[in-house]
């Protein structure tokens, strides 16, 4: 891409003066370094996405210190007609926080207050940071439903572009009932910010800020458990898959089951002590189950090398499950590898045929309420390898996400009409709503 969308230098200068009186000098910027830094986030790993960066740059950085200065942050950039892309820690992965229309990207990782919480229930800043959000359920002896597998994302981040994590097994995806409310600031020029619970809030999940940008977020809490970390080893990756719906199964339910093939298991951080040439089972169980669990990994064949009591082992599990395993064998292979998220039961019952879509395919599991899913990898070639895979994959019933695309892929026509109303100016991270990236985009699963 040899040339990047900017708005009117003037405008932004317009904007930044009012801005530095809204928020104080030290909470805006047009400094360089930090312009390049809001200006990326995980898109490197896609290798399809890679090869068009850079996507956008910022003109302006603003870091307001309350979810009311966030309000009032989006009405000032409204009036100067000037694009808003919010940020949170900038742990997404496919290009949906690069501010592709330049203007202002509104970072809210300083709007942080933990604001309240009760049994069943806890709310937060968009800037909050999740792990702070857990440990602060925990000292109330209740745990989140579910936490991203980057812990420390900011929790307006999560809501706005993740899908599931930790604790889904149990729970289901976001949109299933963990969003309880939440507060939105719309495009408009006086700060107007409206508050939606339930199904309501539904519509402003997972669309990176397109239709309104997250202030504040309540989320479901239940009673803690006392987890275990357990992480077991196997002589080959087919006993591990196949003890994806078993464990899926146990009672109390695992907040976390992976597995991953010996190479992906190799490139893991050393620290998980993972025993060298074997496929690799990590589990986050109750202690309850750890017994019933043990017995199931004995039978199949595999080692149980560690139980570890504490929320530091755990939330090391968590921070190498989904994504992480991929983006660890992309930091350790000398040749590029992509990954396209997949969903189904062929993954336990045709593991072969799932990895054989792609030329030395490797598939990362995930235990899930339903059935499992993954992320299935293989070294790149060019974008056609990749998108032709997605219909044979469909014709052994696995579903697909395609992760090479920033354009908003849940509900879309619905998020479209939102925005109509809340964004008449189509200033809110523009560039990832109707956007059309590649020809097959995938289906959301």
């Amino acid at each position: 891409m040899t040339s990047l969308t900017a708005v009117d230098p003037a405008r932004i200068d317009a904007l930044a003066t009012e801005l530095r009186t809204l928020l104080g000098e030290a909470c805006v910027t047009t400094e360089a370094a930090s312009l390049e830094r809001a200006s990326v986030d995980g898109a490197g790993m896609s290798p399809l996405i890679k090869e068009l960066l850079p996507l956008g740059r910022a003109q302006l950085v603003a870091t307001p210190t309350s979810k009311d200065l966030i309000a009032a942050t989006v009405a000032a950039a409204v009036r100067h007609g000037v694009p808003v892309t919010p940020r949170g820690k900038g742990t997404g992965n496919y290009g949906q926080g690069i501010p592709m229309g330049g203007g202002l990207v509104l970072d809210t990782s300083r709007a942080r207050r933990i604001l309240d919480a009760g049994n069943g229930w806890i709310e937060a800043e968009a800037g909050a940071v999740i792990w702070a959000m857990e440990q602060h359920a925990n000292r109330n002896q209740q745990q989140l439903w579910m936490y991203p597998s980057t812990a420390q994302s900011t929790i307006g981040g999560f809501v706005a572009g993740g899908s599931g994590g930790t604790g889904s097994i149990a729970n289901g995806l976001l949109h299933q009932g963990f969003v309880l409310a939440v507060e939105v600031v719309h495009a408009l020029p006086e700060p107007t910010v409206v508050r939606v619970e339930g199904a309501d809030a539904v519509p402003y999940l997972h669309n990176y800020g397109t239709a309104g940008i997250i202030t504040a977020v309540r989320v479901g809490t239940e009673p803690a458990q006392p987890w275990r970390a357990l992480l077991a080893s196997f002589p080959t990756y087919e006993q591990v898959v196949g003890l994806m719906r078993p464990l899926a199964s146990l009672t109390p339910t695992p907040r976390l089951v992976s597995g991953d093939r010996a190479e992906i298991a190799a490139c893991l951080p050393a620290d998980l002590a993972i025993p060298a040439g074997r496929a690799s089972l990590r589990a986050i169980l109750d202690e309850a189950s750890v017994a019933d669990a043990t017995a199931l990994i004995e039978a199949a064949g595999g080692t149980v090398d560690r139980v570890l009591e504490g929320a530091q082992h755990t939330v090391k599990l968590s921070m190498n499950s989904y994504n992480h395993p991929i983006e660890w064998l992309q930091k350790s292979s000398a040749e590029p590898y992509f990954h396209v998220e997949v969903l189904g039961d062929a993954l336990v019952d045709d593991l072969a045929a799932v990895e054989a879509v792609y030329p030395g395919g490797m598939l990362h599991i995930e235990a899930q309420r339903d059935r499992p899913i993954g992320m299935l990898a293989a070294p790149y070639v060019s974008p056609a390898q990749v998108l032709e895979g997605f219909d044979r994959l469909a014709a052994l019933g696995v579903r697909t996400h395609n992760p090479h695309q920033w354009a908003v892929d849940f509900e879309p026509e619905r998020t479209t009409a939102l925005a109509a109303t809340t964004d008449p100016l189509g200033l809110l991270n523009p560039g990832k709503l109707g956007a059309v990236v590649h020809e097959h985009t995938g289906t959301q699963m």
